[in-house]
C-alpha cells in the first residue's frame, strides 16, 4: 500500500467515525509528514521512525504537539495497518499552562479597533458567548431562535450540542444578518465567497490585526477572547459550575483553570501588613 492509499482510507475511517474536520485534517496532516520525513511506503515505518520524527521535528514544541502527533498515528496504524506503532512510545506530561485572557478594557478595545460591520459582529459574538472559532464559522442560522433569545452550538467540540444566549447588545444585527443570510439561502450565520464556510484563519488574522490597531501587547488569537469571556464571567461572580456549561466542557477541572486566571478578586485581597499597620496611600 502506497500513502496515498493508506491516506484515503484514513481520510474514509476518519469520516465513518464522524470526527471533527478539525481531527480529520490534523490526523492526515501528521501522517503525511511522517511519510514525507520517512521517505518509506506506511507498511515500512516502524518505532525508531516515529522516534527520530519526533526527535527532529517536535521536540522543541509543546508537548501537546507529540500527543497529537502519537494520537494521530496510532489512529491510523490500529485502524488500517491493525497494529500500534506508539504503544512503546511514553508520553510527555501535558503542561498545565494558564490561559492568556484580555482585561475587560482591552476586550473593549480590541472590539472598536475591528474594521467593518461583519468583522466587528462577528468577533463580538465570539466573545459574548465563548465560541471557538470552528463553532462561530459552522453556526447556521436554523439554530438561532430569536423568539427566545438562544442560540445552539451544534455537535461542537466532544460531540455535543449547548445553548447559548444571543447578546442583547447586537441582538438586532445578527437578526438581521440571519435574515440575509435566509434571503440569500445561505445556511451559515456568516459565510465566505459563494456561501460557503468561512476560513477560520481569516477570522484569526482580523482578531490579530484589530489587537494591533488597539495596541495590545499580548499575543492575541480568538480562543483568548473564548478565556476571556470564561475569566471576566467568572469575575462578574456567576457560578463556575454554570461557566462549565457555557463552555461546552465535560469536566468541571477544566474550567477551573480560570479560577488561576480571574485578578480581580485577588486585587482587592489587602495584605495583612496594610493591615496590621493601617496604611493609607
Amino acid at each position: 500500500m502506497n500513502q496515498q492509499e493508506f491516506l484515503k482510507k484514513l481520510e474514509i475511517e476518519l469520516k465513518i467515525s464522524k470526527n471533527s474536520k478539525y481531527t480529520l485534517k490534523n490526523y492526515i496532516k501528521f501522517n503525511e509528514l511522517l511519510f514525507s520525513f520517512s521517505k518509506k511506503d506506511p507498511e515500512e515505518i516502524d518505532e525508531d521512525d516515529l522516534k527520530a520524527y519526533i526527535a527532529e521535528n517536535l521536540s522543541n514544541r509543546a508537548s501537546i504537539s507529540i500527543i497529537m502527533f502519537l494520537a494521530s498515528i496510532k489512529y491510523a496504524y490500529s485502524s488500517i495497518l491493525k497494529k500500534d506503532l506508539t504503544a512503546n512510545i511514553k508520553r510527555p506530561k501535558r503542561e498545565k499552562r494558564i490561559p492568556l485572557v484580555l482585561t475587560k478594557k482591552e476586550a473593549r478595545e480590541l472590539l472598536e479597533s475591528l474594521n467593518t460591520k461583519k468583522s466587528k459582529l462577528m468577533v463580538s459574538l465570539i466573545y459574548a458567548t465563548g465560541l471557538r472559532v470552528s463553532e462561530l464559522v459552522s453556526l447556521e442560522t436554523k439554530n438561532l431562535y430569536f423568539d427566545e433569545k438562544i442560540g445552539y452550538v451544534k455537535q461542537g467540540k466532544g460531540k455535543k450540542d449547548r445553548m447559548f444566549n444571543i447578546p442583547l447588545f447586537i441582538f438586532s444585527k445578527l437578526k438581521k444578518q440571519a435574515e440575509r443570510q435566509k434571503l440569500r439561502t445561505i445556511k451559515y450565520l456568516f459565510s465566505g465567497r459563494n456561501g460557503e464556510e468561512m476560513s477560520s484563519r481569516n477570522i484569526q488574522k482580523i482578531v490579530k490585526a484589530a489587537a494591533k490597531k488597539a495596541g495590545i501587547k499580548k499575543e492575541v488569537h480568538c480562543h483568548t477572547l473564548r478565556h476571556s469571556f470564561a475569566t471576566h464571567l467568572l469575575e462578574d461572580g456567576v457560578d463556575i459550575r454554570k461557566i462549565q456549561e457555557l463552555l461546552g466542557h465535560a469536566d468541571l477541572s477544566t474550567t477551573q483553570i480560570y479560577t488561576h486566571v480571574s485578578t480581580e478578586e485577588l486585587r482587592k485581597i489587602q495584605s495583612p501588613l496594610d493591615k496590621l499597620m493601617d496604611t493609607n496611600f
